[in-house]
């Protein structure tokens, strides 16, 4: 049986998920863009067979994105999962067409897999309280940035504070070709096994689908990254939103400063009260304010009063500027909160991008669906409903 730092606990459902899960901690250290490759596999496989659970698996060659969608439709995947499968089929299907990736995506990549694959266990008989332990991370990179350097320090820390050794010596005796022609040799047992799972799907009652169902709805709500992964996800939003985003490398430390045409989310941008988690500028006005948190941590009301906080201790530090005049004590027109997580009825407080234009007292928060654009939110804007409500 392969030997895996973080994806062993699936043995109990596929063989295969073990086998691709370890290859993708194999091949981390030499060559990330295979590794990606291998985790879009894993997110695949794992798709299927939670596909095969319901009785709702068709052909293995059915599109990815098909298979997601329909999970979704039924109301197997929501909200993050949803989200984590969808970003493992991304940078999988870049890392495949575009020979693209980096050591920081496929440590992302990993941590996405493992979220999953723990739902997956918890889903479909590992019991909601299964905790496997702290993440490993695979071993160190010939070359890394300081910044991944210190984060892979970080997670052997937390991994030893839980008590798990990081390798083992049977990994240490596995070479990954090895292990890839194992992996592709079960290609045939695994079409089977699904084969065997949907039939035994489509003899339950709909009740005890249905049931299965709402154990991985319930499952989601303990699907939890870590603050560093938390912003990464909220750095893609940022940018499908038109945003410069990157909470890594575009922070204020680093002497990224507003700049005249570009629309920049700044990190960490400092306040009279405290640095702001991202700053939001179109060319050099200051148009928002963001406190991001944790996952687990409230965000329609504490974490959204602490991005007014910010707003009311703004400071002009060059050559940025304030809107034409402030609002009570608001310096900055709007807030925002999030903890990167998609907005969850069950989870309402929670999860979302909360939201809230400061530019009246009577104006309520609000939960979006999407971040605003920078068109929405630029000066020409502004001014634009400033002038409609000196009207009204």
């Amino acid at each position: 049986m392969p030997e895996s730092l973080n994806f062993s606990f699936l043995a109990v459902h596929d063989q295969q998920l073990v086998r691709l899960g370890a290859l993708a901690e194999r091949y981390f250290a030499d060559d990330p863009n295979t590794c990606l490759i291998k985790l879009r596999q894993f997110g695949e496989l794992l798709a299927q067979l939670a596909a095969a659970n319901i009785g709702l698996y068709e052909v293995a060659d059915e599109r990815q994105i098909n298979l997601l969608n329909r999970l979704c439709d039924r109301g197997l995947i929501k909200g993050e999962v949803d989200r984590l499968f969808h970003e493992l089929r991304k940078i999988g299907n870049q890392a495949t067409h575009e020979l693209s990736g980096n050591h920081r995506t496929a440590l992302s990549g990993l941590k996405y897999a493992r979220a999953l694959g723990i739902w997956f266990h918890r889903a479909f008989g590992g019991g909601r309280n299964f905790d496997p332990g702290g993440f490993i991370p695979p071993p160190d990179p010939k070359i890394e940035t300081e910044t991944l350097k210190a984060e892979l320090a970080r997670l052997r820390e937390e991994a030893q504070r839980h008590l798990v050794i990081a390798e083992t010596e049977a990994q240490r005796r596995t070479s990954a070709e090895d292990l890839a022609r194992e992996a592709q040799a079960k290609v045939q047992e695994v079409l089977q096994h699904l084969a065997e799972i949907q039939a035994q799907a489509q003899n339950q009652s709909q009740q005890t689908i249905q049931q299965t169902i709402t154990q991985a709805q319930v499952a989601e709500s303990g699907v939890l990254l870590d603050e560093r992964e938390t912003r990464r996800l909220i750095d893609i939003q940022l940018r499908a939103a038109g945003w410069e985003a990157d909470s890594e490398e575009l922070t204020y430390q680093n002497g990224v400063h507003p700049h005249k045409g570009r629309n920049l989310a700044i990190a960490e941008y400092p306040t009279a009260n405290g640095r702001a988690d991202y700053a939001l500028f179109c060319g050099l006005q200051i148009v928002a304010v963001v406190e991001a948190k944790r996952q687990s941590k409230d965000v329609s009301e504490g974490a959204l009063n602490q991005a007014k906080r910010y707003s009311e201790g703004f400071q002009v530090l060059g050559e940025e500027f304030l809107a034409s005049r402030s609002w009570q004590n608001y310096k900055v027109p709007f807030v925002f909160a999030t903890n990167g997580r998609p907005y969850l009825q069950q989870l309402q407080t929670k999860s979302g991008i909360w939201f809230c234009d400061l530019r009246r007292p009577t104006n309520l928060r609000v939960c979006l669906a999407t971040w605003h654009s920078p068109q929405e939110t630029s000066p020409k804007t502004i001014k634009a409903l400033l002038w409609l409500a000196y009207r009204m």
